[in-house]
């Protein structure tokens, strides 16, 4: 299998991830909204960082569960109840310097949002990865 990450001649380059990735992939993992909840499934008390490191820990497990790893992640969709660009820099800066970084690499998107499902969750984080 091959993962192909690119960023075509007349696009911007993107600050960590790339606009295009492909696949010659037999199998797609499709992970569900990874959110900030603690094994006993609460949303982790500690504000944005806390929240963020919280959904980076439960990623790499779902991943791990499913055989895959960070390297494996072709695309990722996080999602931020803010509507402050320097929120969004701040949740991005720390996912690419976490334990799952490398998924960033891929195609990605990055939003501002009103609210997600669960009270006081501020953070959740969309994931498909591809494997031979």
């Amino acid at each position: 299998m091959t993962i192909e990450r690119q960023n075509p001649p007349g696009l911007h380059t993107p600050p960590g991830y790339h606009h295009v990735t492909t696949t010659t992939a037999r199998r797609t993992v499709y992970l569900a909204g990874q959110c900030p909840l603690s094994p006993a499934g609460e949303v982790v008390a500690g504000g944005l960082a806390r929240q963020v490191a919280q959904v980076a820990s439960n990623t790499a497990a779902a991943l791990a569960a499913a055989g895959a790893t960070p390297a494996d992640v072709v695309r990722t969709v996080i999602y931020v109840v803010t509507t402050e660009r320097e929120t969004l820099s701040e949740v991005w800066a720390q996912l690419t310097t976490s334990e799952i970084a490398e998924a960033f690499t891929s195609a990605s998107t990055l939003l501002g949002v009103a609210q997600l499902g669960y009270p006081g969750q501020l953070v959740e984080l969309e994931v498909t990865a591809a494997l031979d």
